[in-house]
């Protein structure tokens, strides 16, 4: 096999152009780009054609770009709108976590799955992400309607406990005793964190502020942005949570001074050109020769799950503001993304779970972000309108 930079840069190439003509083919059917992204994996990759086969080196990137497309969701995202339904949001988020895991626990041990396997299995459907429900509701305008700062808020808290979750799920798989002083310790860290990350964190940028414009530097703001987002990135991951969850907090560290930076359009850039890495991976490594009737079977039940138990479980804290609110912070709920696929890949990494359970939750995050949109811009049509009406007054 060719190795060296040549080869290196030979696969990012190939991989940047597939990943980027599927999207744009899948963007024209109406659907998100994501979904062509992954795709361009499955077909490509080394189960399938065989086309391109990621090297480690491209897998490493691949994680970069994770990072990447939560550092631009925390960009576009204001601590304070956050702080403002953080109640709600904590509320929607915990419930959203119990009926989707027991769900697809139950499911899974019915039909016969080993309990570690189930276990896996609806640890992936608690996590929302966070990435996909961003754009989207950013594409859509409505970013700073209350609803959609419940949805973005509660997805982070979602997350956040879904790390925990993983943690347990980690100690159980492994076969040894789960350490309850060491997953006690994780979730107070996990907390602490998201809390001064909160409440805090905008408020270090704020006396950096003039010195940060005095640098020499070109694009000062954005140098040092970028080195905080990989600062916290490594701290979430040391602490024991997916880097992708430091990597959000840091963009929420700069959303308010985003605009005056100009962060925004240099942050997509970079997440443009990394995130395609991520989703192709995702793709390349599912094996389509595991697919049968069974999995298909079992795919589509926990696709249905993965839908009801979000609708259920993330709107019953919210019937009190209305049916409407109720349905559209569950359907925001809806797609399972990043960290649903990180989940699935520490199982088969580990050689925890197998290449049918995998494709399992593969599937189940397709077919839930392929809802997703459709749903949220039907729900957030009046909204849709009324911004459309104001910027033309």
């Amino acid at each position: 096999m060719a190795s060296g930079p040549e080869h290196l840069i030979f696969q990012l190439f190939s991989i940047f152009v597939a990943a980027k003509i599927v999207g744009e083919v899948f963007e024209r059917l109406g659907l998100p780009a994501v979904l062509g992204e992954i795709t361009a994996g499955v077909a490509l990759g080394p189960y399938t054609l065989a086309i391109i086969n990621p090297t480690d080196t491209i897998y490493s990137i691949a994680e970069i770009g994770a990072i990447f497309v939560l550092f631009h969701a925390g960009l576009e995202t204001s601590p304070q709108d956050l702080i403002e339904v953080g109640h709600k949001s904590l509320l929607v988020a915990v419930s959203g976590i119990l009926v989707p895991f027991v769900l697809g626990f139950v499911y899974m041990r019915i039909r016969g799955d080993n309990a570690t396997e189930a276990t896996f299995v609806g640890a992936a459907m608690v996590a929302t992400s966070v990435g996909i429900t961003a754009r989207v509701l950013g594409d859509l305008g409505v970013l700073s309607s209350r609803t959609a700062r419940i949805i973005l808020g509660a997805a982070v808290f979602d997350d956040i406990l879904g790390m925990v979750l993983l943690a347990v799920v980690a100690g159980l798989a492994s076969g040894t005793a789960l350490q309850w002083v060491h997953l006690g310790l994780l979730a107070f860290e996990a907390v602490i964190f998201a809390l001064f990350m909160l409440f805090i964190g905008s408020r270090i940028i704020r006396p950096l502020r003039a010195k940060v414009e005095r640098l020499s530097t070109h694009n000062a703001p954005l140098i040092i942005s970028l080195a905080i987002c990989l600062l916290l990135s490594w701290l979430a991951a040391k602490i024991g949570m997916a880097a992708i969850i430091g990597a959000f907090f840091a963009g929420l560290m700069f959303a308010d001074y985003a605009p005056e930076w100009s962060l925004l359009p240099r942050a997509t850039a970079i997440s443009d050109f990394l995130a395609p890495y991520f989703f192709f991976t995702i793709g390349s490594r599912l094996e389509l020769g595991s697919f049968t009737v069974d999995l298909m079977v079992a795919a589509i039940v926990i696709s249905v799950l993965a839908v009801i138990s979000k609708l259920v479980g993330c709107g019953l804290p919210l019937v009190g503001e209305g049916l409407h609110t109720a349905v559209t912070v569950g359907i925001g709920m809806m797609p399972r993304g990043e960290v649903a696929l990180i989940v699935a890949l520490v199982g088969l990494n580990s050689h925890i779970v197998t290449q049918h359970t995998y494709a399992i939750v593969v599937l189940m995050t397709a077919i839930t972000t392929m809802l997703a949109p459709p749903l949220l811009r039907y729900l957030f049509r009046d909204e849709v309108r009324e911004t459309a009406a104001a910027a033309l007054e």
